[in-house]
């Protein structure tokens, strides 16, 4: 069978697409081809290629591009199975009842769509295998799910086929930043995030968090290294930080057999004086953490971050006592908050004086329990349909007024350069007020660049490799 995978765009390597290809290929007899629309007409492609099957990654914001231009490709290939995997469908298995929409899988996908494209090629029914819904007549069939991965399948897979990528996309070739995942899963149940829900579709069927073996991850990337130029290491891992006996053992083996220097995300309450030494003895140069709220409430009751102002202030001080540099990662307009709650946000990054205050317009994706309440009370307008991927443009947040809504907008452009300029907060409390305009635009893009090149990735990048840099960060954030 011939598998199809469209991309609206790249902005980080697509792990999910790259290691199922890398699946099906070594266990069975199929192809796997790749478009991305920046660089060819994913139609004139799907017409010229003639898959049996073509296949989506989602995610909540992009759900309108994927289905129009798959009942687009439909309507020039109606005997094309179309099957759509990803957080959105996911969380929103409804979108199975979009026009064109024939499977959707929901959670891990990769022995999924294995076992979808075997039935398929010994005619076998598609409507029964485990984490699909398919459409069958009038009808849609919900399969359960199998259970997750356990550490062992993880090191079983086949290592992400990124020369499908490469191919598709020769830029991503030259990138010298590359990403890796060491694992899976997170057990905090921020309230914000996805893994909480993921848990509970997975109803306890498989380990919450699971990690790869320490010897499985040093093979990887020294494959990576020998046969591309590789400088710079993006740990993509929600909570890189967890696990000591791990990272003890895989910090030993990455400083003599790597060593090259890398960025990972971790977590306040989990930053302590000999962890963070031995992070920077192994080469960490640049860290992530979520302060989220400096708000007492909104960050632990709201978000349920279960963090304390002296933990995130602690953390702060102990990466700047061992030269990491540090970006906090912060949401605006959250329900139930207000511009003042919001400046106060502000002001404990100010108190941290991290590298760059990253700071996002708080967007309610579908199956976390934070939009959840949001929607159930009247914090929301409209509905999950109506978002749109951005996390700096809008939000379907409701807010006390028109007034208020814009100063928001605005303070996230202006909130960075706030942070790192103390003495601009008075200015900026009366710039917040001004209609939306480029210029807050341009000083939020313009810092942005600046602080992620020159602090965050400290090593000469190329401009296509910053963006590249950039990108991949901020996919990490909307997952």
């Amino acid at each position: 069978m011939h598998l199809l995978y469209i991309l609206k765009e790249v902005d980080n390597e697509p792990h999910g697409i790259l290691l199922t290809s890398a699946l099906v290929k070594q266990r069975g007899s199929h192809r796997v081809s790749l478009v991305v629309a920046t660089h060819e007409d994913p139609l004139a492609a799907a017409l010229r290629l003639q898959p049996d099957v073509i296949g989506y990654t989602v995610y909540s914001g992009t759900h309108h591009y994927y289905t129009d231009l798959n009942r687009r490709i439909k309507a020039q290939l109606p005997g094309v199975l179309s099957i759509f995997g990803g957080p959105h469908p996911t969380f929103f298995p409804e979108m199975i009842h979009a026009e064109g929409v024939d499977a959707i899988c929901l959670g891990e996908g990769e022995y999924a769509v294995l076992d979808l494209l075997n039935a398929l090629q010994h005619g076998s029914p598609i409507d029964t295998i485990p984490n699909w819904w398919v459409k069958r007549d009038d009808e849609v069939v919900r399969n359960p799910l199998r259970p997750l991965l356990t550490p062992e399948q993880l090191d079983a897979l086949p290592y992400a086929d990124r020369a499908l990528l490469y191919a598709a996309h020769p830029p991503s070739r030259t990138n010298k930043i590359r990403p890796f995942i060491t694992g899976r899963g997170c057990p905090y149940d921020c309230s914000f995030c996805f893994n909480k829900a993921y848990s509970e579709l997975y109803g306890g069927t498989g380990r919450r968090t699971r990690r790869r073996s320490v010897d499985n991850v040093i093979r990887e990337i020294k494959e990576v290294r020998e046969n591309n130029d590789l400088a710079f290491i993006i740990f993509m891992d929600d909570t890189f930080i967890l696990n000591r006996q791990w990272l003890t053992e895989f910090a030993a083996r990455y400083r003599s057999e790597i060593g090259l220097p890398f960025w990972c995300q971790v977590r306040a309450n989990l930053v302590e004086d000999d962890l963070i030494r031995m992070f920077k003895q192994m080469g960490c140069v640049s860290v992530s953490f979520g302060l989220e709220a400096g708000n007492d409430r909104m960050r632990n009751v709201i978000l349920n971050r279960n963090m304390t102002r002296e933990q995130i202030l602690r953390a702060s001080e102990i990466l700047r006592q061992y030269g990491i540099r540090f970006m906090t990662n912060n949401m605006l307009g959250l329900p139930s908050g207000s511009l003042d709650t919001d400046w106060e946000t502000l002001e404990m990054n100010i108190a941290c004086r991290p590298s760059y205050a990253n700071v996002f317009l708080f967007q309610p994706y579908p199956g976390t329990e934070l939009a959840a309440w949001a929607a159930a009370h009247g914090w929301m307008v409209g509905s999950f349909d109506d978002l749109s991927g951005s996390v700096s443009d809008d939000t379907i947040i409701r807010f006390g007024s028109a007034f208020e809504k814009r100063q928001i907008e605005n303070l996230q452009k202006l909130f960075a350069l706030t942070v790192e300029i103390p003495a601009l907060a008075p200015l900026v409390r009366q710039l917040i007020k001004l209609p939306n305009n480029p210029i807050f635009w341009l000083v939020y893009k313009l810092w942005k660049g600046y602080a992620m090149k020159r602090r965050m990735f400290p090593f000469a990048l190329t401009p296509g490799e910053y963006v590249q840099a950039a990108w991949q960060y901020m996919r990490i954030r909307s997952q």
